[in-house]
């Protein structure tokens, strides 16, 4: 029978350190014993290099690794021709993307490190996706030939030649202070493309911060600044990442209205987000992701918003009788909280 399985090499550069171990990887592969060149390390090396290819799997690398440097992954052989985007040799690699629709809010969840901001990248046109070939990253026309026949071919047809703006609101706000120098007020002044500065200040309760640094704004205060200066700009394709962060119930309700409000029937609204009452509030329909944080991701086909949700809560894929958790997540007093947020918002059920 034919092997069903592809394998995938994870070496962490953070952990890898080829100058300070006796390159016990490469000693003791058994597929380097037989002359085969399955590791290649040397002192000089920056980091080691596995052949997906010759790999057979043993896991004896990765038990003699003293750094703890190296993971082996089995994946089904079928989502090898799924691959959309590999950083490089040994690194995270992305399968499929989420599809996204005109007129709609499409959410995305998963865990930390499993590909969302990736994602993101490559629907916003800042990443060309290489379709998993690092070393001869195909062009555009490839590219659009890989996704022929799906909504994906007509998203990326328009991103080349209307020449759409995309505008993502990055996850780690904290950071925003290092990039962006001004007052608030006069940062959204600048920013202003759509006459919308005053009205978004009260929604988003800056008008008590309007003069004040960015440097010196908290945690909430920038999650609303930064939702702010996305929200005022003109552009076809708006996307948040972890929008709710920092934020209290009252203002992650008003955040996610502000968001809603940016749909047209042209643009796109994408919103990675793990407030599940949120996410439920804001989505037309969603997409999941599961796989192991930094070493592969894997985007599931869109759901409706309560199915999409129900999926993430059960780590179980109907559509592709696949099992991503071991356990289901169950909430004992979820249904008196939804009961209450639907009171307060208006939102659909769960579950």
């Amino acid at each position: 029978m034919a092997e069903r399985l592809t394998r995938i090499a994870i070496v962490s550069e953070d952990k890898c350190k080829p100058k300070k171990c006796r390159q016990e990887c490469k000693k003791s592969c058994p597929v380097v014993k037989t002359g085969k060149l399955c590791i290649e390390v040397t002192s000089a090396s920056k980091l080691a290099f596995i052949s997906e290819e010759l790999c057979i799997g043993c896991g004896i690398c990765v038990k003699k690794c003293p750094f703890d440097a190296i993971e082996i992954i089995n994946l089904p052989k079928d989502l090898e021709k799924d691959t959309t985007h590999r950083y490089g040799p040994n690194t995270f690699k992305l399968h499929r993307l989420p599809v996204p629709r005109p007129g709609q809010v499409l959410g995305l969840v998963g865990t930390n490190g499993i590909g969302k901001s990736t994602a993101l990248k490559v629907l916003a046109g800042k990443l060309k996706p290489n379709l998993g070939r690092f070393k001869n990253p195909p062009d555009w026309q490839e590219i659009l030939t890989y996704f022929r026949g799906s909504e994906l071919q007509n998203y990326f047809t328009r991103i080349l030649e209307d020449n759409l703006k995309a505008i993502i609101k990055p996850q780690y706000v904290d950071h925003i202070p290092k990039a962006v120098q001004g007052n608030v007020g006069q940062v959204l002044e600048q920013k202003d493309e759509r006459d919308m500065k005053a009205e978004l200040c009260v929604d988003l309760e800056l008008n008590q911060v309007i003069d004040r640094n960015v440097g010196d704004l908290s945690g909430g205060e920038l999650q609303r600044f930064a939702i702010a200066v996305v929200a005022v700009q003109n552009a076809e394709i708006y996307m948040f990442d972890e929008p709710s962060s920092y934020l209290d119930v009252k203002q992650r309700l008003k955040a996610a209205q502000v968001i809603r409000s940016l749909l047209r029937p042209n643009s796109y609204v994408i919103v990675v987000e793990h407030d599940l009452s949120v996410l439920d509030y804001l989505s037309d329909f969603i997409c999941c992701l599961y796989g192991k944080p930094g070493a592969y991701g894997v985007v599931t086909l869109p759901f409706s918003v309560r199915e999409g949700i129900n999926i993430f809560l059960a780590g179980f894929v109907p559509t592709e009788n696949l099992r991503f958790r071991d356990e289901s997540l169950t909430f004992k007093r979820l249904k008196k909280v939804l009961r209450r947020l639907r009171h307060i918002s208006g939102i659909s059920t769960l579950l």
